[in-house]
Protein backbone atom coordinates (compact mmCIF):
# COMPACT_ATOMS: atom_id res chain seq x y z
CA UNK A 1 0.00 0.00 0.00
CA UNK A 2 1.19 3.49 -1.38
CA UNK A 3 2.24 5.80 1.80
CA UNK A 4 -0.65 8.99 2.82
CA UNK A 5 2.05 12.24 1.74
CA UNK A 6 1.26 15.12 3.24
CA UNK A 7 3.15 18.62 2.13
CA UNK A 8 4.59 20.04 5.11
CA UNK A 9 6.12 23.41 6.70
CA UNK A 10 8.97 24.36 8.66
CA UNK A 11 6.64 25.12 11.45
CA UNK A 12 4.22 22.76 11.12
CA UNK A 13 3.73 19.90 13.42
CA UNK A 14 3.55 15.92 12.98
CA UNK A 15 2.95 13.30 15.51
CA UNK A 16 5.45 10.30 15.76
CA UNK A 17 7.76 8.39 17.98
CA UNK A 18 10.14 5.69 17.32
CA UNK A 19 11.45 3.19 20.27
CA UNK A 20 11.80 -0.36 21.44
CA UNK A 21 8.38 0.04 22.89
CA UNK A 22 6.28 0.76 19.88
CA UNK A 23 5.37 -2.57 18.82
CA UNK A 24 6.61 -1.84 15.23
CA UNK A 25 10.32 -1.68 16.07
CA UNK A 26 12.69 -2.69 14.14
CA UNK A 27 10.05 -3.80 11.42
CA UNK A 28 11.26 -0.80 8.86
CA UNK A 29 14.97 -2.55 8.91
CA UNK A 30 13.36 -5.40 7.02
CA UNK A 31 12.42 -5.74 3.13
CA UNK A 32 15.40 -3.51 2.87
CA UNK A 33 15.65 -0.55 -0.17
CA UNK A 34 18.23 1.48 1.29
CA UNK A 35 20.49 3.86 -1.18
CA UNK A 36 23.27 5.08 0.17
CA UNK A 37 24.54 8.82 -0.41
CA UNK A 38 28.28 9.31 -0.51
CA UNK A 39 28.62 11.09 2.83
CA UNK A 40 26.14 8.47 4.02
CA UNK A 41 29.00 6.03 3.36
CA UNK A 42 31.52 8.12 5.12
CA UNK A 43 29.88 8.09 8.44
CA UNK A 44 29.49 4.44 8.11
CA UNK A 45 32.68 3.24 6.98
CA UNK A 46 34.59 5.19 9.58
CA UNK A 47 32.51 4.21 12.49
CA UNK A 48 33.49 0.61 11.79
CA UNK A 49 36.80 1.52 10.62
CA UNK A 50 36.80 -0.18 7.52
CA UNK A 51 38.26 1.43 4.44
CA UNK A 52 35.79 2.90 1.80
CA UNK A 53 36.69 -0.19 -0.63
CA UNK A 54 36.12 -3.00 1.99
CA UNK A 55 32.71 -0.99 3.55
CA UNK A 56 31.34 -1.30 -0.15
CA UNK A 57 32.46 -4.79 -1.23
CA UNK A 58 31.43 -6.12 2.79
CA UNK A 59 28.12 -3.89 2.92
CA UNK A 60 26.75 -2.53 -0.33
CA UNK A 61 25.15 -3.85 -3.88
CA UNK A 62 25.80 -1.86 -7.06
CA UNK A 63 24.48 -1.44 -10.42
CA UNK A 64 24.27 1.52 -12.76
CA UNK A 65 21.05 3.84 -13.06
CA UNK A 66 19.53 2.71 -16.40
CA UNK A 67 18.84 6.73 -17.83
CA UNK A 68 21.76 8.21 -16.00
CA UNK A 69 24.44 5.88 -16.19
CA UNK A 70 25.05 7.01 -12.39
CA UNK A 71 26.67 4.57 -10.21
CA UNK A 72 24.00 3.57 -7.35
CA UNK A 73 24.70 1.90 -4.33
CA UNK A 74 22.63 0.19 -1.41
CA UNK A 75 22.92 -1.70 1.55
CA UNK A 76 23.57 -5.27 1.15
CA UNK A 77 20.31 -7.14 2.72
CA UNK A 78 22.14 -10.42 5.26
CA UNK A 79 19.32 -12.71 3.92
CA UNK A 80 17.32 -13.24 0.92
CA UNK A 81 13.98 -14.00 3.18
CA UNK A 82 13.35 -10.91 4.97
CA UNK A 83 16.21 -8.91 3.73
CA UNK A 84 17.05 -7.18 6.98
CA UNK A 85 19.68 -4.52 7.39
CA UNK A 86 23.00 -5.53 8.09
CA UNK A 87 23.12 -3.37 10.98
CA UNK A 88 20.29 -3.82 12.96
CA UNK A 89 20.06 -5.53 16.17
CA UNK A 90 17.31 -7.01 18.87
CA UNK A 91 17.98 -3.77 20.94
CA UNK A 92 17.56 -1.77 17.70
CA UNK A 93 20.05 0.02 15.28
CA UNK A 94 23.50 -0.97 16.04
CA UNK A 95 25.33 2.08 13.96
CA UNK A 96 22.75 4.23 14.92
CA UNK A 97 24.68 7.78 15.64
CA UNK A 98 25.83 7.10 12.31
CA UNK A 99 22.82 5.49 10.68
CA UNK A 100 22.12 6.75 6.89
CA UNK A 101 20.55 9.93 6.25
CA UNK A 102 16.64 8.36 5.04
CA UNK A 103 16.66 6.64 8.34
CA UNK A 104 17.44 9.62 10.28
CA UNK A 105 14.83 11.95 8.04
CA UNK A 106 11.76 9.25 8.27
CA UNK A 107 9.28 10.12 8.74
CA UNK A 108 9.67 13.43 6.35
CA UNK A 109 10.96 13.46 3.02
CA UNK A 110 12.91 16.14 1.81
CA UNK A 111 13.09 17.70 -1.42
CA UNK A 112 15.15 20.66 -2.79
CA UNK A 113 14.83 23.65 -5.66
CA UNK A 114 16.91 26.10 -6.43
CA UNK A 115 15.84 29.45 -7.88
CA UNK A 116 17.47 30.38 -11.68
CA UNK A 117 17.42 34.13 -11.28
CA UNK A 118 19.13 33.88 -7.80
CA UNK A 119 20.19 30.67 -6.93
CA UNK A 120 18.85 30.41 -3.85
CA UNK A 121 18.05 26.74 -2.27
CA UNK A 122 14.28 26.23 -1.45
CA UNK A 123 13.48 23.26 0.86
CA UNK A 124 10.17 21.13 0.87
CA UNK A 125 9.16 18.82 2.98
CA UNK A 126 6.46 16.11 3.22
CA UNK A 127 5.13 13.68 5.75
CA UNK A 128 4.76 9.77 4.93
CA UNK A 129 2.33 7.93 6.87
CA UNK A 130 2.71 4.27 5.84
CA UNK A 131 -0.22 1.92 7.68
CA UNK A 132 2.61 -0.65 9.15
CA UNK A 133 3.99 2.14 10.88
CA UNK A 134 2.78 2.70 14.56
CA UNK A 135 5.12 5.17 15.30
CA UNK A 136 2.33 7.85 14.13
CA UNK A 137 -0.09 6.12 17.14
CA UNK A 138 1.82 7.72 19.26
CA UNK A 139 1.07 10.73 21.24
CA UNK A 140 4.53 12.92 21.29
CA UNK A 141 4.27 15.48 18.86
CA UNK A 142 7.36 17.77 16.91
CA UNK A 143 6.92 20.21 14.15
CA UNK A 144 9.48 19.64 11.21
CA UNK A 145 12.27 21.88 12.11
CA UNK A 146 13.00 20.54 15.36
CA UNK A 147 12.82 16.88 14.10
CA UNK A 148 15.36 17.97 11.90
CA UNK A 149 17.29 19.30 14.36
CA UNK A 150 17.11 16.64 16.58
CA UNK A 151 18.00 14.31 13.94
CA UNK A 152 20.74 16.08 13.32
CA UNK A 153 20.44 16.05 9.60
CA UNK A 154 22.47 19.68 8.92
CA UNK A 155 25.25 17.98 7.91
CA UNK A 156 23.61 15.35 5.77
CA UNK A 157 21.58 17.39 3.98
CA UNK A 158 24.66 19.95 3.44
CA UNK A 159 26.77 17.36 1.63
CA UNK A 160 23.44 15.70 -0.26
CA UNK A 161 22.93 18.61 -1.72
CA UNK A 162 25.87 18.74 -3.26
CA UNK A 163 25.00 15.09 -4.81
CA UNK A 164 21.43 17.12 -5.69
CA UNK A 165 23.37 19.52 -7.65
CA UNK A 166 25.76 17.12 -9.60
CA UNK A 167 22.53 14.77 -10.73
CA UNK A 168 20.85 18.40 -11.87
CA UNK A 169 23.45 19.45 -14.06
CA UNK A 170 23.22 16.01 -15.47
CA UNK A 171 20.38 16.24 -16.40
CA UNK A 172 20.64 19.47 -17.89
CA UNK A 173 24.04 19.59 -19.25
CA UNK A 174 24.75 15.64 -20.33
CA UNK A 175 20.96 13.86 -20.92
CA UNK A 176 21.75 10.12 -21.70
CA UNK A 177 23.47 7.65 -19.70
CA UNK A 178 27.39 8.43 -18.50
CA UNK A 179 29.86 6.66 -20.52
CA UNK A 180 31.90 4.22 -18.21
CA UNK A 181 35.22 6.08 -17.75
CA UNK A 182 32.98 8.75 -16.35
CA UNK A 183 31.18 6.71 -14.58
CA UNK A 184 33.86 4.94 -12.94
CA UNK A 185 35.37 8.75 -11.67
CA UNK A 186 32.18 9.59 -10.58
CA UNK A 187 31.91 6.50 -7.91
CA UNK A 188 35.78 7.22 -7.34
CA UNK A 189 35.58 10.49 -6.21
CA UNK A 190 32.12 10.62 -4.05
CA UNK A 191 32.00 6.51 -2.67
CA UNK A 192 35.37 4.87 -2.43
CA UNK A 193 37.51 7.84 -0.28
CA UNK A 194 40.16 5.94 0.17
CA UNK A 195 41.14 5.02 -3.22
CA UNK A 196 40.69 8.31 -3.87
CA UNK A 197 42.91 9.53 -1.92
CA UNK A 198 45.60 7.43 -2.61
CA UNK A 199 44.89 8.71 -6.53
CA UNK A 200 44.99 12.20 -5.70
CA UNK A 201 48.41 12.07 -3.45
CA UNK A 202 49.94 9.29 -4.79
CA UNK A 203 49.07 9.52 -8.84
CA UNK A 204 48.08 13.25 -8.93
CA UNK A 205 45.04 12.51 -9.98
CA UNK A 206 44.31 16.44 -9.22
CA UNK A 207 47.04 17.65 -10.67
CA UNK A 208 45.15 20.18 -13.21
CA UNK A 209 42.48 21.45 -10.68
CA UNK A 210 42.88 24.46 -9.03
CA UNK A 211 42.37 23.79 -5.42
CA UNK A 212 44.10 25.52 -2.65
CA UNK A 213 47.70 23.65 -1.18
CA UNK A 214 46.94 24.18 2.74
CA UNK A 215 43.52 22.59 2.07
CA UNK A 216 44.83 19.54 -0.30
CA UNK A 217 46.91 18.70 2.69
CA UNK A 218 44.79 19.02 5.20
CA UNK A 219 42.20 16.81 3.11
CA UNK A 220 44.87 14.35 3.38
CA UNK A 221 43.52 13.29 6.71
CA UNK A 222 40.15 14.58 6.57
CA UNK A 223 37.41 12.21 4.62
CA UNK A 224 35.24 15.47 4.64
CA UNK A 225 36.91 17.56 3.23
CA UNK A 226 38.59 15.19 0.79
CA UNK A 227 34.79 14.08 -0.26
CA UNK A 228 33.86 18.25 -1.15
CA UNK A 229 36.87 18.56 -3.46
CA UNK A 230 36.08 15.45 -4.75
CA UNK A 231 32.27 17.24 -5.25
CA UNK A 232 34.12 20.08 -7.20
CA UNK A 233 36.74 18.05 -8.84
CA UNK A 234 33.52 16.04 -10.24
CA UNK A 235 32.26 19.19 -11.86
CA UNK A 236 35.09 19.70 -13.88
CA UNK A 237 35.61 16.77 -14.88
CA UNK A 238 31.63 15.61 -16.18
CA UNK A 239 31.01 19.33 -17.36
CA UNK A 240 34.27 21.06 -17.87
CA UNK A 241 33.03 23.35 -15.53
CA UNK A 242 35.70 26.58 -14.14
CA UNK A 243 35.51 25.18 -11.10
CA UNK A 244 38.06 25.35 -7.72
CA UNK A 245 38.39 24.90 -4.11
CA UNK A 246 38.86 27.38 -1.78
CA UNK A 247 39.12 28.45 2.03
CA UNK A 248 35.47 28.50 1.77
CA UNK A 249 33.79 25.90 -0.25
CA UNK A 250 33.77 25.35 -3.74
CA UNK A 251 32.93 27.67 -5.97
CA UNK A 252 32.39 28.33 -9.78
CA UNK A 253 34.98 30.94 -10.75
CA UNK A 254 33.00 32.36 -14.31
Amino acid sequence: MEPEITPMAHDETFRFTCSSRVACFNECCRDLNQFLTPYDILRLKNRLKLTSNRFLEIFTTQHTGPETGFPVVALKPVDTHERKCPFVRTSGCSVYEDRPSSCRIYPLARAISRSRETGEISEHFAHLKESHCLGHRQNKTQTVQTWIERQELAPYNEQNDRLIEIISLKNRLKPGPLDLASARMFHLALYDLDIFRRKVFEDGLLSDFAVEAALLAQARKEDILLLQIGFAWIKTYLFSADVSYGSEHPRQTT
